[in-house]
């Protein structure tokens, strides 16, 4: 089956690169040139599409507002393109739940090699769509999770990156530096503790005891594990 990618980009140069070098490489390329156009194809597309390219500034509105339009209609795989240096965009794009971040200038081939990593991790994703553990539901199409009475639980979106990180490699100890590339793009400096910070918000959200938790353990000197249970399923 041919996948097919969304792109918005309002460079028209930039357009026509992409899609002539992804269709070569045997992907479907729907181009759009503003956000209007492309919630105009999201609408059309939506059940058929692999993954999204999201350029940030566009002329009309920037691609933080698409990529949580995106978020609240389908769990399809997003990369944004940023000209900007800033990390906080980098920050911002993921926890609105984007899957990566590349900055210009980048190669063709660069960003072909993170839309087939992206897509090599959906297809290992696809068969499950829940995760249960103590009482709690991770649904990843609808990107939530809700405890045992149904009540979603309050998580921002680098809560929920970081807790399915944990539970996607649970048993394994992972250091600090790990956790931050991995839900934040970044590594932690020595006193850096906006990453423990965010670990104790996230036991809290689980009810899971700060002192001595039951789920998120930490192993002094190691890093951290995720230590309960867990069920997978399609339904």
């Amino acid at each position: 089956m041919v996948r097919k990618i969304l792109i918005v980009d309002d460079d028209q140069k930039t357009r026509v690169l992409l899609k002539t070098y992804l269709e070569k490489n045997q992907y479907e390329v729907i181009l759009s040139h503003n956000g209007e156009s492309f919630l105009a194809e999201l609408q059309t597309h939506v059940d058929q599409l692999s993954l999204v390219i999201l350029d940030v500034m566009l002329p009309d509105t920037d691609g933080f507002v698409l990529c949580k339009q995106v978020r609240q209609r389908s769990n399809v795989p997003i990369i944004m393109l940023t000209a900007s240096s800033d990390e906080t965009d980098r920050i911002v794009g993921l926890e609105l739940g984007a899957d990566d971040y590349i900055a210009k200038p980048y190669s063709p081939r660069e960003l072909l090699a993170r839309i087939k990593a992206i897509l090599r991790r959906s297809a290992l994703e696809a068969p499950s769509r829940y995760y249960r553990f103590v009482g709690f539901t991770m649904d990843l199409m609808e990107r939530k999770v809700t405890d045992s009475d149904g009540q979603q639980v309050v998580l921002t979106g680098l809560d929920y990156q970081l807790l399915k990180y944990f539970i996607e490699h649970r048993g394994v100890v992972l250091d600090r530096s790990v956790l931050s590339e991995e839900t934040r793009g970044r590594d932690t400096g020595p006193l850096d503790r906006s990453l423990d910070v965010q670990i104790s918000r996230l036991r809290l959200r689980l009810n899971d005891d700060g002192k001595q938790p039951a789920l998120i353990k930490t192993v002094r000197g190691a890093g951290y594990v995720f230590a309960a249970d867990v069920s997978v399923s399609s339904a």
